[in-house]
């Protein structure tokens, strides 16, 4: 707190001047909000009306403990409290700090003209003009800085206040709540549904970063078991979100109805779990067929083993060989030299390994057996 205000107890002014200027308190409480109203724009209709009654009640109190102040009878104690709570009410009215200040410098300069004017002729000495204007305008610094702590804090009460409320919004959507439970979430948050969701996971370290370069409708949770973090992108271009996250190790899932964020977010964590490298972007659109494939290893390890049981007749390192080469059989539809090329041997060995796959698969050729091979091969062997 400035000198000026510290300084309880010794009266700048003196009871007749003080009175002669309290006669007049109502006047200038007036010119001051007409003051306020004429130059800051913000003000033009929050002063009028009932609203307009209140506030003229607030300057006038606020210019009766200033001659308080000023007349040794006051600390600025009250003052800066209520001008702390004025500065939270302004963001609950959605007016800016600036908006404020400008309208404390305004009814500063009136103010004191209105003051100063009665002052002089009650008799103050001219000698104590200027301790008199130094306290009037330390005074007025004194509830500007009060305001602005009181904006700033309503501010970041809000802000995280809000931020929980899209975290929660968030976790309702992968937790696939009801519709009402959603709609309900939106509403708190504040937030204007989208077409559509698109859920990314990363590592929980990499969550917010990435958020601070995406829409900021985007929904981000980095807390999530086994330190990962999710992003919720609304509407996404997906060639842009890539390129987007191309430096980040991500699973990008894929775009569903908002309501449905879950089955993106359900998607990329199972591809998350299926990745073998870590680095990199990974598009579950590029990997459908693994992903049908894995959706239930349980009938998938019964399928292999039902479809494979032949290849347990032989050795386990010519039963590797062997599924190795059927796998490319399959996917190259018999094409003895493209099978060749991809398992880097000579085309003889291919004809050798079909040879004894035949003996092993007598139905080799029938579309069932084929749909089922491909099917069990259709993930290599881990």
């Amino acid at each position: 707190m400035s000198h000026a205000i510290r300084r309880a107890g010794e009266p700048v002014l003196d009871g007749t001047t003080v009175t002669a200027l309290r006669s007049a308190l109502a006047a200038t409480a007036d010119e001051v909000v007409r003051a306020i109203i004429d130059e800051v724009p913000p003000y033009a209709n929050a002063l009028s009306g009932r609203m307009g009654a209140t506030i003229r009640r607030a300057v006038r109190t606020a210019l009766g403990h200033y001659l308080d102040l000023a007349g040794g009878n006051a600390t600025a104690g009250d003052a800066g409290d209520a001008a702390y709570e004025l500065g939270r009410g302004e963001v609950r009215d959605g007016r800016s700090m600036d908006a404020l200040l400008s309208a404390y410098r305004v009814g500063a300069r009136v103010a004191w003209r209105c003051l100063a004017a009665g002052a002089v002729p009650a008799g103050l000495p001219a000698a104590e003009v200027a301790k008199f204007a130094e306290l009037t305008f330390a005074y007025i610094d004194e509830l500007s800085a009060a305001s602005a702590a009181g904006h700033a804090d309503e501010l970041a009460a809000r802000g995280r206040a809000h931020e929980r409320h899209l975290e929660h919004l968030a976790r309702d959507l992968l937790a696939d709540a009801s519709p009402d439970v959603l709609l309900d979430s939106v509403q708190r948050a504040g937030w204007q549904p989208p077409v559509s969701l698109t859920a990314v996971l990363l590592p929980a370290s990499q969550a917010r970063p990435a958020y601070r370069a995406l829409d900021p409708s985007t929904l981000v949770l980095d807390d999530l078991p086994d330190a990962t973090g999710v992003l919720l992108v609304p509407d996404a271009d997906r060639p842009h979100l890539l390129r987007q996250l191309a430096d980040r190790t991500a699973v990008v899932g894929p775009a569903r109805p908002w309501a449905r964020a879950s089955a993106s977010y359900a998607r990329a964590v199972r591809a998350w779990s299926l990745s073998s490298d870590s680095a990199g972007i990974r598009d579950t659109e590029d990997h459908l067929p693994e992903l049908v494939l894995s959706a239930d290893m349980d009938a998938f390890a019964d399928l292999r083993n039902r479809a494979l049981a032949p290849l347990r007749t032989v050795p386990a390192a010519t039963a590797r060989r062997l599924e190795e080469t059927l796998r490319a059989w399959l996917l190259h539809q018999g094409r003895r030299d493209e099978v060749a090329a991809a398992l880097f041997v000579h085309p003889q060995t291919v004809r050798y390994r079909m040879s004894q796959l035949r003996e092993l698969f007598p139905d080799l050729a029938s579309p069932d057996r084929i749909l089922e091979l491909t099917l069990a091969v259709g993930l290599r062997a881990g």
